[in-house]
């Protein structure tokens, strides 16, 4: 499936296992909860950490609800990755029953609402 902007896109309930899995989300929102296999590298940092993110392999990237999974992916295909963005984000992560973890050690929250941060880059 691919959106409107030409964002390529899975659902939450796709996304392969074992895959390379990019959660760009705030510290707090993946400290409440988190897939457990997922690599964490908030939006606002992607200018400086995209070295960590490996060129040969397809990325998938989250956050809360799809839309600043989505920016990402952009940013990610017009720099060479090849990304995916995951539809509905978390929340659809979490109501497709899909595994995730907390900091804390104990049941992981839904996600919450969170401001809409635009990415830039250097």
């Amino acid at each position: 499936m691919t959106t409107a902007q030409s964002v390529p896109e899975v659902p939450a309930s796709d996304v392969p296992e074992g895959c390379w899995l990019l959660d760009v989300r705030e510290p707090y929102e993946w400290a409440a909860g988190h897939v457990p296999t997922a690599h964490h590298i908030p939006m606002a940092q992607l200018g400086h950490r995209a070295s960590e993110i490996p060129r040969d392999d397809t990325i998938y990237v989250i956050c809360r609800s799809g839309s600043r999974s989505a920016r990402v992916v952009l940013a990610l295909a017009e720099a060479g990755w090849q990304a995916v963005n995951v539809g509905g984000g978390m929340q659809d992560w979490a109501a497709a029953g899909r595994t995730m973890i907390s900091d804390s050690g104990s049941a992981p929250s839904g996600p919450r609402p969170c401001a809409f941060l635009l990415m830039t880059t250097a």
